[in-house]
């Protein structure tokens, strides 16, 4: 049980250390930094973390999510974190970059739809 918490918490803790939430505002055609190509607007892969993290905690506490879609969710933010571990043993390159940019977007996707599904809320 301690471990399933440790390294989502050690992700939190970095992120809140190195990267600090910048406030940003958004118009209705700006899809905000983590879907800008360059980097001068890209957002940092622990600030997605931290972002998808926040997230599925606030569909937890407004009931939006159930705990069985927020445990799984939680769990691929996991297998991300796990992953991106793994690329960065030999440095992130350009295509490593590029896979978890897509895979967090992919991520962010479910977030959003199964907080909008509103079905297994009593779980």
């Amino acid at each position: 049980m301690m471990k399933r918490f440790a390294l989502p918490a050690l992700a939190l803790a970095a992120a809140a250390v190195a990267v600090p939430a910048a406030a940003q505002s958004y118009d209705r055609h700006d899809r905000g930094p983590a879907y800008q190509q360059n980097y001068g607007g890209w957002q940092s892969i622990n600030q997605r973390k931290y972002n998808l993290d926040r997230r599925i905690d606030q569909g937890v506490r407004s009931r939006a999510l159930s705990m069985r879609e927020a445990t799984r969710l939680k769990g691929e933010l996991n297998s991300l974190v796990r992953l991106e571990y793994s690329y960065q043993r030999g440095g992130l390159s350009q295509w490593e970059r590029r896979d978890l940019d897509a895979r967090y977007d992919r991520l962010s996707r479910q977030v959003r739809a199964e907080r909008n599904d509103r079905d297994n809320r009593r779980h």
